[in-house]
């Protein structure tokens, strides 16, 4: 039998997320940032009654308020963290709790895994907040074999760039972030898609510390290419990225994309995650850094409200809301 509790303990918190191969976005930093920004941040433990009370499973929820009928809405990204013997009474625990406390029309989980076995009264959700799809890299293989199940083009391309002139650094003041962040905002233009606002990526830089290094590449001083990641004691997860019209001719991201690449490998980590494949020359990219393609469990929903129906087909509150959910 399991009995849940909240944890108000950050560094416990990390502690059990980073031991027991928990993904970046279970972090406690990511769930601040998230609650400095219009969600709450629940963090449950699941506690073994018959054995001692040992931890056997945590989760993450982010939660966010709904308009009426819907009320709020219930989400674990790449979670739970629990032991398998116990996943299925954890999760419907953590549906009652966030029924009883929240009234959400959903509680919607996205496994860290490549297979589910949903569980009596869950669905594979219609909505899906993170890609499935992904390019991930086992960084524990070495330099030469990850090259070799690259692209010839996108080897050719990292000697390229990497013979311009161009200096790979780590980002680490707010003023060097903020020139990142002016580049992104040129990507965001021309490639036509919506960002936060700026105190929010400032936020996660803060509040993430040294699980979100930013890296950026130079030229002549200035920033032409940065990349962004998300990182715990296993996975490197890229949040953002971008380049102004000097990266894109010197191809300044395959330089900066292999130095981080190397890096995370450096720092001991076992998988690099490319963030997800969309449609567009984005994916194409990512598509040139392996021979393979993976893919996730996907998105599982437990429906807690009457209103569930109305939520999963989409009503464009629904929707818009939803989008907000993305990184």
């Amino acid at each position: 039998m399991i009995e849940l509790q909240k944890c108000a303990d950050k560094e416990q918190w990390d502690e059990y997320v980073l031991e027991h191969g928990g993904h970046p976005l279970q972090l406690w930093g990511w769930g601040q940032v998230k609650a400095a920004h219009g969600w709450t941040a629940e963090r449950i433990f699941a506690f073994d009654t018959e054995r001692d009370d040992a931890i056997v499973g945590a989760a993450q929820i982010l939660i966010r308020k709904l308009p009426l009928p819907f009320r709020s809405f219930a989400y674990v990204p790449r979670g739970p963290i629990v032991e398998e013997l116990f996943r299925n009474d954890f999760l419907e625990s953590l549906a009652t709790l966030v029924k009883r406390d929240y009234k959400s029309v959903a509680l919607s989980i996205e496994p860290n895994s490549f297979e589910f076995d949903i569980p009596s009264g869950w669905k594979r959700s219609t909505n899906k907040i993170l890609s499935p799809d992904t390019i991930l890299l086992d960084v524990s293989k070495s330099e030469s074999d990850l090259l070799a199940g690259m692209a010839k083009k996108t080897r050719q391309y990292i000697r390229k760039s990497a013979a311009e002139g161009i200096t790979i650094k780590q980002v680490r003041t707010r003023e060097e972030l903020e020139e990142c962040l002016h580049i992104y905002r040129q990507t965001a233009d021309r490639a036509k898609f919506n960002l936060h606002n700026n105190q929010y990526y400032l936020d996660v830089f803060n509040l993430m510390d040294d699980y979100s290094p930013v890296f950026a590449a130079y030229l002549e001083g200035k920033p032409i290419a940065f990349l962004w990641m998300a990182i715990s004691a296993d996975t490197a997860y890229e949040l953002y990225g971008g380049m102004n019209e000097d990266g894109q001719t010197l191809r300044a991201n395959y330089a900066l994309k292999w130095h981080v690449i190397r890096k995370v490998k450096e720092w001991g980590l076992s998988q690099y995650d490319f963030g997800g494949l969309v449609v567009g020359g984005v994916s194409i990219f990512k598509q040139g850094w392996s021979d393979q393609e993976t893919s996730f469990a996907g998105t599982f929903d437990k429906a807690l409200s009457p209103t569930y129906s109305l939520w999963s087909k989409g009503l464009p509150k629904a929707k818009a809301i939803l989008q907000k959910l993305r990184r």
